[in-house]
């Protein structure tokens, strides 16, 4: 059976230039032509194709795939070989790249200017989810807050890192020991712990009113990713993000009011 080089074209996925092109370079020249000079392949033809097509996808260049198809048996194992061998190291320098292009990602969008290891020994737990973070850019973007965060983050040392994560270490303590003690989110203790949080965010990152502070606390209750930048699963409880998200609703409640609980001692840490 014959087929033409629509047919061919259509169901092996290449286009009509291609075939051609192949059938110039002496690649896969059709066995038959119609009484008018129309290509025809035929099964064996098509059996061809289906070689050149996988050595193409491994990368082998045209000449390269010509000189395997003139003698298979002497060829293709030694020319196989070479290409995996390439392969095998272009996946290792484009590993690389990833890595290179994640951590100029992770401080686009967290603002960290830290060594992977420094965000060991400074962050522990503390993981910044990079799906998150680009959903988060595109989510506060237009925010000069938002901004003005970024900058302040990617000024920040490492020492300025190890302080804020202590602060935020300890605060957390007090945060998971008030959830442990069965304390209301709208009281007093709860209500100050979320002001420390308010005022962390502004001395470290950005000045956070009330309303943003919701918003940021509303990103807690909605997405783990966000919460386990605040508090790492392992020392997570369920109901934890719902009590710190109506801690910060109440006490920005009583912010506008002019009513705001002091911090407790020690600030946000």
């Amino acid at each position: 059976m014959s087929y033409t080089v629509g047919q061919v074209s259509g169901f092996a996925g290449v286009t009509v230039r291609t075939l051609h092109h192949y059938d110039r370079a002496g690649l896969l020249t059709p066995s038959e032509r119609t009484s008018g000079g129309y290509r025809l392949y035929s099964e064996a033809d098509l059996a061809r194709l289906q070689q050149i097509l996988f050595y193409r996808e491994l990368g082998f260049a045209l000449e390269e795939i010509a000189e395997i198809l003139a003698d298979p048996q002497a060829n293709a194992l030694d020319q196989l070989r070479a290409r995996h061998k390439a392969l095998v190291e272009q996946i290792g320098k484009l590993g690389r790249l990833v890595e290179v292009a994640e951590r100029a990602m992770e401080v686009q969008q967290t603002g960290v200017r830290l060594s992977p290891q420094e965000r060991f020994e400074v962050f522990g737990e503390i993981t910044f989810d990079l799906s998150y973070a680009t959903e988060a850019e595109l989510k506060w973007q237009g925010s000069a807050g938002h901004r003005e965060a970024m900058s302040r983050a990617a000024a920040h040392s490492k020492e300025d890192w190890a302080l804020l994560m202590g602060e935020a270490a300890r605060w957390r303590e007090r945060l998971v020991a008030a959830f442990d003690a069965g304390e209301p989110a709208d009281g007093e203790r709860a209500m100050a712990l979320a002001e420390e949080h308010r005022r962390h965010i502004s001395r470290w990152f950005t000045p956070c009113p009330p309303d943003m502070h919701i918003r940021v606390a509303d990103d807690f209750a909605e997405d783990p990713r966000a919460f386990a930048l605040v508090v790492p699963p392992s020392r997570q409880r369920p109901g934890l993000a719902v009590f710190l998200h109506a801690a910060v609703h109440a006490n920005a409640r009583a912010n506008l009011q002019g009513k705001a609980k002091p911090e407790v001692e020690g600030g946000v840490g």
